[in-house]
This record gives structure tokens, sequence and C-alpha cells, in this order.
């Protein structure tokens, strides 16, 4: 499992939400304190935006339960539509490795977004690079809007 954010009232909810979808009744022991995030702005930060990828990514490509709850509806069918490409990596094998740069927010996008770069070969040394789009919405679950598999320089 990944971890989604790191603000205590988020991963309360976000537990919340898992509960909800797995349907186990856990509402009822959700402490008052559980209310909507503190940011005035209800958005997920760059240091979230880059714990989310993290975790998602980890070291060597997404797991089954990132790619089911952690990534948009619209990813879903773009992945379905893809044969033969792991869109969430832009590539067809799994990595040695991958890193996340740094995270950058387009506030009037509505999104956060950071260059993965994933490392192939014996030693890892052949790389790929890609940008990975998140929701900034956190009155939302935070998850993988879209992958743009052009090479970032």
């Amino acid at each position: 499992m990944f971890r989604t954010v790191t603000r205590p009232t988020r991963r309360v909810a976000l537990a919340l939400g898992c509960a909800a979808v797995l349907g186990l009744g856990l509402a009822s022991t959700a402490p008052a304190s559980a209310a909507p995030a503190a940011d005035p702005n209800d958005r997920y930060t760059a240091e979230e935006i880059h714990t989310f990828l993290g975790d998602f990514y980890g070291d060597h490509g997404p797991g089954d339960f990132a790619r089911k709850y952690g990534i948009s509806e619209h990813l879903k069918e773009k992945v379905a539509q893809s044969e033969g490409v792991d869109v969430l990596l832009c590539a067809q094998n799994e990595p040695r490795s991958i890193d996340i740069g740094p995270v950058s927010t387009a506030q009037s996008a509505g999104v956060g977004y950071a260059t993965v770069t994933t490392h192939w070969g014996e030693q890892g040394q052949d790389t790929a690079t890609f940008t990975a789009y998140v929701g900034l919405d956190a009155t939302r679950p935070i998850q993988l809007q879209d992958t743009d598999c052009e090479a970032t320089e």
C-alpha cells in the first residue's frame, strides 16, 4: 500500500475513503479532528505530491493497489486503451529503480507535476524520463491524473 499524504487529517480521510470503497464500517471510529485539511485553499502541497509519487512508484513501479486506487478514471481509460505499453511507467518492462524529481504546482491548472526518471540496464546506467501529473484538489483523494511519455529534459 502507498502513503498518500503527510497530513494526519488527510490520512484519516484516506483511511475512511478506502474503508468505504472496501465496504468496511469504520466511519464511526473517526476522531472529531478528521475535519477537512487545514490548508486554506484545500490544495495538496508540492511536498505531499512528492511523497505520494514516491510511494506510488516505489522502487520498480506501482503495485496492484496503486494501479487500482491511485489513478484517475481518465488514466484508467488511457491504461485500458494502451496495449504493450505501461502508460504509468511509459515503458514495457519494470525498471531497476525510479527517482522522482522536484514537484512544481500549477494552481490555475489544478495540477502538480514532476519528472519521473526510470533507470534501466544492468547497473541502472540507462535512463528514461516522463512527467507525472497529480491533481491539487485536497477535497478529493490524491491520485495520479495523467502521464506524459514524451521525454523531458
